[in-house]
């Protein structure tokens, strides 16, 4: 049976980690730095030498294309993206990409051309880390997101995504149509590891809310200001935070609620917290219970800030609705792991992915390998070798079975 050349493919991936590597064994690739151009460079010249042509759009989604028996149809692609968090992994967005390029060179191997033209991106900030909201990239693609409100989204040091961009877009259009879209991507998750399955097969993606509270209290001095007489801003998001932990438990199965991050204005160790903001997190794969879910949120965390006399405002950052993936490219995935004798399941994906937003444009799914231990977004991510093969085995059929197709 056609199969991939694992050592190829991991060869590949190790050379990719490479490029921003940091000391403990992960990369730093924020999106449109210096380092992520450095990627997509390497991965140009490795599409170019595999016989593609390579392009991009106005929001710098970098497509190389591998011509079909008919290059008038829509092409199927695969896909992920090459940006990283901070001190991120060496897997997370690479297997996909690395895969799909393994693809291309295992068809090219066995001579063999398929009926629709196969394509492979690597989508703009996926990740998120630098400009906000994540998978910004697919979001415009796919017509979710306005080019003109993602250009103008600044990162932390006031430098625009448009700015970071300039001479990398190209002249491929957006929105344009494609047949189907597979994405490989690690699990990030211990479910496949721990019940000793060789890929999860994904039928779908939760819903995902990213809340912004910020809260005022009133600055005072510790030494000097009576604790009945206080506004303190951090006490109250203390219990904000735990009553979001209470929350979740509410709205079991599938209900997450995370506070990633906290910033203290003005922190002093001899003041009163007057001023904070936090981020909130909630996830759920049913869109009813997500929407309860925001709307339990928002009234528990007003009646504590009433209650203690605080100021409190609550803005919606990004909202991703739960999303279920075309039935018939979730079917070629599980035929093709059949076909493999791969042991497998269904899954829900908890975390965001460009396949989401794909979903709107045309015909999607993914397919998840297991990492060691869940580990993700932590310079210890770590995938087999094995695993890294049986996933690109599996894209490698599902993917040409849809491409030649009547």
């Amino acid at each position: 049976m056609l199969h991939v050349n694992g050592p190829r493919l991991w060869d590949s991936l190790m050379t990719m980690a490479t490029i921003g590597a940091t000391a403990n064994g992960g990369v730093q690739r924020l999106a449109l730095s210096a380092e992520d151009f450095a990627a997509r460079a390497v991965l140009a010249d490795w599409c170019h030498q595999a016989g593609m042509s390579v392009d991009s759009d106005a929001i710098g989604n970098l497509f190389a294309r591998r011509e079909g028996r008919n290059p008038q149809a829509a092409p199927v692609v695969m896909g992920s993206h090459l940006d990283s968090p901070p001190d991120g992994g060496r897997f997370d967005g690479s297997v996909g990409v690395l895969a799909a390029l393994e693809v291309v060179r295992s068809l090219n191997d066995a001579g063999i051309t398929t009926a629709r033209p196969l394509e492979i991106v690597v989508w703009t900030n996926q990740q998120g880390s630098r400009f906000a909201p994540a998978m910004l990239g697919s979001a415009v693609f796919a017509g979710l997101l306005p080019l003109a409100s993602a250009q103008v989204v600044e990162d932390m040091y006031g430098v625009s995504l448009g700015t970071a961009l300039s001479g990398h877009s190209g002249s491929l259009p957006l929105g344009r149509a494609l047949d189907a879209y597979f994405e490989l991507h690690i699990e990030q998750g211990p479910i496949l590891e721990r019940a000793g399955l060789d890929i999860g097969v994904v039928t779908g993606s939760q819903a995902i809310c990213w809340l912004d509270a910020t809260l005022e209290g009133l600055a005072a001095h510790a030494g000097t200001t009576p604790m009945a007489l206080r506004k303190d801003a951090l006490f109250a998001a203390a219990s904000m935070v735990c009553q979001l932990e209470r929350l979740a438990a509410d709205f079991q199965p599938g209900g997450m609620v995370t506070v990633g991050q906290l910033q203290i204005a003005r922190a002093a160790r001899n003041s009163v917290p007057g001023q904070l903001s936090f981020s909130i997190d909630l996830r759920h794969p049913d869109e009813d219970s997500m929407h309860a879910l925001r709307s339990c949120c928002s009234d528990s965390l007003h009646a504590i800030a009433r209650a203690r006399g605080i100021g409190l405002t609550l803005r919606q950052r990004w909202y991703s609705p739960a999303v279920h993936f075309d039935d018939s490219c979730v079917a070629a995935l599980r035929e093709a792991g059949r076909q493999w004798g791969y042991r497998q399941q269904d899954m829900v994906s908890g975390a965001g992915h460009d396949a989401i937003h794909l979903a709107a444009q045309c015909p999607s799914a993914m397919l998840f390998i297991p990492c060691h231990q869940g580990i993700s977004h932590h310079e210890a991510e770590n995938v087999s070798p094995e695993a890294v093969n049986k996933g690109a085995n599996v894209l490698l059929h599902a993917v040409l079975q849809r491409s030649n197709r009547d």
